[in-house]
């Protein structure tokens, strides 16, 4: 039994067709829509990071009584370039939604947490939410020594700010002393003044004075009038 040939063949120009369909004509089609570059900012484009650690964060709840999971990511001590201050970040890895985000304040302290020593806990005054909160924070680590290195660094940090207090508070007096040494300064230049303008206002009425005088004595000199 013959085998049953295909009821259609190609023809010759469909082969030519379908041999200019798929050849590349290097043709370049413009997007119909284009699409700008956004710079996106993360608020710490003026920073710089002193440490930079994977971590899992917790924060205490006090109406469960119990510790609540914030999220799982990377805390970062940030030093600002200009100020100077240091905050302390952190960021969900995925979602980099904001877990922890103050300052590291000259009265901060960090303490190892009860019965783990991959664990570390401290208040802060947090904003992460958009609004500043008291919060009890835990943190936990993969390592014993990168929680030693986050307390190390956290008391660190808490040192250096104190001294920039201590060195802020020093200047503020000092400028206090120039400003009062200057006005000091200014009151004597003043009374000087005032001193020099009554003693000139002295001297000024004596030569009225004599002068008033010899026009007196010119006077009586003068011969009387004959009638």
């Amino acid at each position: 039994m013959a085998s049953k040939e295909p009821e259609h063949e190609p023809r010759a120009d469909e082969e030519e067709t379908t041999a200019a369909e798929d050849e590349d004509t290097g043709a370049q089609v413009a997007p119909i829509v284009k699409l700008e570059e956004v710079t996106v900012t993360t608020g710490e484009e003026h920073e710089e990071a002193i440490l930079d650690l994977k971590s899992k964060l917790y924060r205490f709840d006090k109406d469960g009584n119990q510790w609540k999971e914030r999220g799982a990511g990377t805390v970062k001590f940030l030093k600002h370039k200009e100020s100077g201050k240091v905050r302390l970040v952190m960021r969900q890895s995925k979602t980099l939604k904001i877990c922890a985000n103050h300052l590291v304040l000259p009265t901060m302290t960090v303490t190892e947490h009860a019965g783990n020593d991959k664990s570390c806990v401290w208040h802060a005054t947090d904003f992460a939410e958009g609004e500043l909160k008291d919060e009890l924070f835990c943190i936990r680590f993969a390592s014993v020594e990168n929680c030693k290195l986050f307390m190390e660094t956290f008391q660190e940090v808490a040192e250096s700010q104190q001294q920039k207090e201590d060195n802020e508070d020093a200047s503020a007096a000092a400028g206090l002393l120039e400003k009062l040494s200057v006005e000091e300064k200014k009151t004597e230049e003043k009374t000087e003044e005032k001193e020099e303008k009554k003693t000139e206002e002295k001297e000024e009425k004596k030569t009225e004075e004599k002068a008033e005088e010899k026009e007196e004595e010119s006077e009586k000199k003068e011969p009387a009038s004959s009638t």
